[in-house]
């Protein structure tokens, strides 16, 4: 078997992880192939049960393919321990040892490495650095944050310098805030190192705002590999386009109606535009219209949703942003009961399979 070239930093061919036996048969994974390249901020996206912390347990080597084989930088570790891979993993949970002081914690992989005490010192504090906790090297995991001990676990696993740095929800303990905080750091240290991240989440936004690229897992399988605004704006399946954003999704006679077929097609809430019958344009090469009646309006601060049963039917749903009656350029504000025009751009709608 051909190894892969070094470009890439990890690949799966025809991976399988399968579970029990007979009817009880559970398949984690099945026939995943995929590359992550050198540098890469790669994440793996889906929801739980769809394989994707299987496939991160695979390449940390904390599992083994049914089938399958798995390289990391051109070597096969399918049946490697963990040990033996060039990889450090940051969990959810953090796994700090709470008897031990910040830099210890950070320095333990040395330590047990027997690495001289004052190169030891001398890496902690530049892992400390890098995550922005100077002068906390004393203080005991209890006396942390939420935020400040997942910064520790982050320098914990970098200090070792790994090629691959592997990240299981390591941000779904801390609140909304500091989660959008962190995810801007994780981002920054990551180009900032020019390292490979595989990072596993269920968050579509924590994906969308970390990635170079991004795997949408589902029931063991990918359904899309590709950048965020691919992902989001080009979805090739119904499950993408649902999973990834809010989407719209019409099939059969409601989908017929506005594109003149049955296949299903999809289109964003914030590629339509709401107007008064009255003023909607006409249906052209390059925009669709059509008629609905506002069934539920949303307020939510920046912006409102609006849920419209179409004329000829099913629904959509489309957000249009509070401007206010003293903006330039203020939208028409609609309540549930009023009759309305739905304009978009052929351009933004798909079809999906």
């Amino acid at each position: 078997m051909s190894a892969p070239a070094t470009s890439t930093a990890v690949r799966f061919q025809t991976v399988s992880r399968r579970f029990g036996a007979g009817e009880a048969l559970v398949r984690a994974v099945d026939e995943v192939s995929f590359d992550i390249f050198d540098g890469e901020f790669f994440t793996m996206l889906g929801p739980s049960g769809s394989g994707k912390t299987t496939c991160l347990r695979m390449v940390a080597g904390f599992d083994q393919p049914t089938s399958g084989t798995i390289f990391l930088h051109g070597h096969d570790v399918s049946q490697l321990p963990p040990y033996e891979r060039d990889v450090n993993t940051v969990f959810q949970d953090y796994a700090l040892f709470p008897h031990m002081t910040v830099g210890e914690n950070v320095g333990y992989g040395l330590m047990i490495k027997r690495v001289a005490r004052a190169e030891r010192e001398q890496r902690i504090k530049e892992a400390l650095e890098l995550v922005q906790l100077v002068g906390l090297d004393k203080r005991r995991p209890s006396q942390l944050s939420g935020g400040q001990r997942q910064r520790v676990a982050l320098a914990r696993a970098l200090i070792n310098r790994p090629r691959v740095l592997l990240l299981d929800e390591p941000l779904g303990a801390l609140d909304l805030k500091l989660r959008q905080q962190v995810q801007v750091e994780l981002k920054a240290i990551q180009r900032r190192l020019g390292i490979t991240f595989v990072y596993v989440t269920h968050d579509q936004e924590e994906a969308l705002t970390m990635s170079d690229r991004i795997a949408v897992f589902n029931r063991g399988r990918i359904e899309q590999i590709g950048p965020p605004e691919e992902l989001y704006e080009q979805p090739a399946t119904a499950f993408v386009a649902g999973f990834i954003g809010v989407s719209n999704l019409l099939s059969g006679e409601a989908a017929q109606a506005v594109s003149g077929s049955t296949h299903t097609i999809t289109i964003r809430p914030e590629k339509i535009s709401l107007s008064a019958p009255s003023i909607v344009p006409s249906a052209n090469d390059a925009h669709i219209s059509t008629r609905g009646r506002v069934a539920d309006k949303i307020y939510l601060g920046m912006y409102s949703r609006y849920v419209v049963a179409l004329d000829h039917g099913g629904e959509l749903t489309v957000v249009e942003q509070n401007r206010g009656s003293g903006a330039p350029m203020p939208h028409p504000v609609f309540k549930p009961g009023d009759e309305v025009a739905l304009t978009w751009s052929r351009e933004h709608m798909r079809e999906v399979l």
